[in-house]
């Protein structure tokens, strides 16, 4: 919202393109809503289409039942009429110059903060609406709003079970381990006095004496021939070894995880908040790469949340300055491999945790895959494509199930595997 700026026809919001706000391509569309402009359904396939709508165009902003950047979404169709609701989210804007006493008093209520336009259709906003009627009422994950059903006392006990076992247990490792070491400690003490015994008594020969007074040589271990053979070829082996592995990691960098400018953690908004990806990567459906977002776009929660933040300040001091924050680049293809997301992801309709991992988990983002030339050939190889509805690989497949048989149609059956397809 503090960019001040709308999105263009296929950005965030778009019907036409559902794939780019992070919905798996073709699933809002199979979902699509029945229902007729201006009213709300139960039905559970307009449900479903809201709800990947709301997370992908609205959770950023606004929760169900609680306020965040926006009010709260609980009781909407209660505030205002759909014949309402449906131009407001188009443009909201228009409906606050319009002078709609509502728009203007929410417009002042949220600091002026202007909403974007979404150019979504009718039925999809009531599919919204719908979806956000079902959850009203419902505890929001990750909010602090506590379930009234016990379950979270139940998670509780469950939790301090667990801990106890785990304490108890390593309790007993402990006591295990000291009674070991009292018992060596006991045994030394034992063999010295059962030594200092027999060194008094009289009736031992010399051979019995030389046997007690006998220490060990350990100038005999390492002046052994066996020994120091077997110490040098484990050295030479850890050498060999240890020269080979660099040499094969050269240009790997599986599990680069450098420290960023700003401590940001995918976790808390990727995975507690679920934000989707492609809201602040917004090029990832239809770009090469998937852009780092601008501090902008950091303003849209940030100028409203945790604003005293140091981390949060920092992003302040950037846009005040003029400069860009200096992240640091973490997966890394060489320049002589061409790679292009919006193929990956809007074509081939993969989802970021394919290549990136539990991305939602990490509070510090490490490449998580190999990302080698083997590694993405045996991607190629195994990944079946989807030809389905589209007529330009029908001669392709028929072909390719003639010569084939049952092997799928994957990747490398179109050429995936071609150097010319990465190398050009």
């Amino acid at each position: 919202m503090a960019q001040g700026a709308q999105p263009a026809a296929g950005e965030i919001g778009s019907s036409k393109n559902p794939s780019e706000v992070g919905v798996t391509p073709g699933t809002v569309a199979a979902a699509a809503p029945a229902a007729a402009a201006g009213t709300t359904t139960a039905d559970p396939a307009a449900i479903a289409a809201g709800d990947a709508l709301f997370k992908g165009n609205c959770a950023q902003c606004h929760a169900i039942n609680e306020v965040v950047v926006g009010p709260a979404m609980a009781g909407i169709t209660k505030r205002r009429p759909m014949s309402w609701i449906i131009p407001w989210i188009k443009n909201s804007s228009k409906v606050v110059a319009s002078g709609d006493a509502y728009a203007v008093a929410l417009y002042n209520k949220y600091q002026k903060q202007q909403m974007p336009s979404f150019q979504l259709s009718d039925a999809e906003i009531t599919s919204i609406v719908a979806y956000i009627t079902s959850e009203e009422g419902k505890p929001t994950v990750g909010t602090g709003i506590a379930p009234t059903d016990g379950s979270q006392a139940l998670v509780d006990g469950t939790a301090a079970a667990n801990g106890e076992a785990s304490s108890s247990m390593n309790i007993l490792l402990i006591v295990l381990v000291v009674v070991l070491i009292v018992l060596v400690v006991t045994l030394v003490i034992i063999a010295n006095i059962m030594k200092d015994v027999l060194r008094g008594r009289k009736d031992l020969d010399g051979r019995d004496r030389e046997q007690i007074e006998e220490r060990f040589d350990y100038s005999r271990i390492y002046k052994s021939t066996a020994v120091r053979g077997i110490v040098g070829t484990v050295f030479v082996l850890a050498v060999l070894y240890e020269t080979i592995q660099g040499a094969m990691g050269v240009g790997l960098s599986q599990g680069y995880q450098p420290t960023q400018p700003i401590a940001f953690s995918h976790k808390l908004h990727a995975g507690e908040n679920q934000i989707n990806c492609a809201y602040c990567h917004t090029s990832v459906y239809k770009g090469k790469s998937a852009n780092i977002p601008s501090p902008n776009i950091c303003m849209n929660c940030h100028s409203q949340i945790k604003t005293e933040s140091p981390e949060i300040k920092k992003i302040y001091r950037a846009i005040e300055r003029k400069q860009p924050i200096q992240w640091v680049r973490v997966h890394n293809i060489p320049d002589l491999a061409y790679f292009n997301h919006s193929q990956h992801t809007q074509v081939a309709g993969l989802e970021c945790v394919t290549c990136h991992g539990p991305i939602e988990n990490m509070e510090v983002v490490y490449q998580y895959s190999a990302l080698t030339m083997g590694w993405c050939i045996n991607c190629h190889r195994e990944t079946p494509l989807n030809t389905k509805g589209n007529g330009y690989y029908d001669n392709l497949v028929k072909l390719h199930d003639s010569k084939n048989g049952a092997v799928p149609f994957t990747v490398s059956s179109n050429g995936g595997t071609e150097c010319s397809k990465c190398h050009y």
